[in-house]
């Protein structure tokens, strides 16, 4: 699942002397790198601010921390992906989320491939997403549902493409009047089963830069497959509804 031309990154300056959340044990059945998801039901995801980007525009790869409901950090994402798709592709582009553990590996990706926007009617160019567990090994899919260009909804899906969940959203997704956006997941019957939601970083943060903060939440008995998949879903509504550039807009 690489991104062409580009090389995985490393753990960030620091990396260790964060407080880690201790390595569960794992049954066999559980894909390695998700034995940290067996006891949490709540995530909280905080993207880190890019000084370069701040004061130039000029778009950086996007990072994020992850961490459980203590504080402690589950895991550290980056985004792998092209300068020039970065500059001119914007929310669009191509790119790669790499998870890393609290050894610096790599336990889990993500790639989406180049699409338009979220109202496209197009099949083959609605939003998707593929998550891997470990890189390797397809566990789930996320794709826009139907051509919704005002409450788009998406479909969470196991490795053979069955859907199992479903995400919903308020008009344009973009929570236009609430400064906490929400995403519902319900079964495919209905039923809530979680939630996502963009939390309000301060006025500063969301005047000046694109740097978001999301918490997500789900069963502790969710299959451990699936709230990776969701934690995918978290970054892809990101990029379509709030990665935009604070100098362009």
């Amino acid at each position: 699942m690489p991104v062409a031309g580009q090389a995985n990154p490393g753990p960030p300056p620091g990396y260790q002397e964060a407080q880690w959340m201790p390595v569960p044990e794992a049954p066999s059945s559980c894909p390695p790198g998700l034995e940290y998801l067996l006891q949490i039901d709540q995530l909280l995801v905080h993207q880190k601010i890019e000084l370069l980007e701040l004061l130039t525009g000029w778009e950086q790869a996007n990072k994020y921390v992850v961490k459980n409901s203590m504080g402690q950090q589950v895991y550290f994402a980056a985004e792998v992906s092209d300068c020039c798709q970065r500059q001119c592709c914007g929310p669009a582009r191509e790119f790669k989320m790499s998870i890393l553990d609290n050894n610096g590996k790599e336990v889990m990706c993500m790639h989406r491939p180049y699409r338009c926007g979220f109202n496209c009617c197009c099949e083959n160019w609605r939003p998707f997403m593929e998550v891997q567990a470990p890189p390797g090994n397809t566990i789930g899919y996320i794709k826009s549902e139907g051509c919704a260009c005002l409450y788009p909804t998406f479909l969470i899906m196991d490795a053979a493409q069955t859907p199992v969940l479903r995400i919903h959203s308020g008009i344009c997704g973009v929570g236009c009047c609430e400064c906490s956006p929400k995403y519902p997941v319900r079964s495919l019957d209905g039923q809530d089963v979680g939630l996502i939601q963009k939390q309000w970083a301060g006025i500063t943060k969301e005047l000046f830069t694109d740097a978001d903060n999301f918490g997500i939440s789900f069963p502790m008995d969710l299959d451990v497959k699936m709230k990776g998949v969701m934690m995918g879903a978290l970054f892809l509504i990101d990029f379509l509804f709030f990665e935009h550039s604070q100098n362009n807009n």
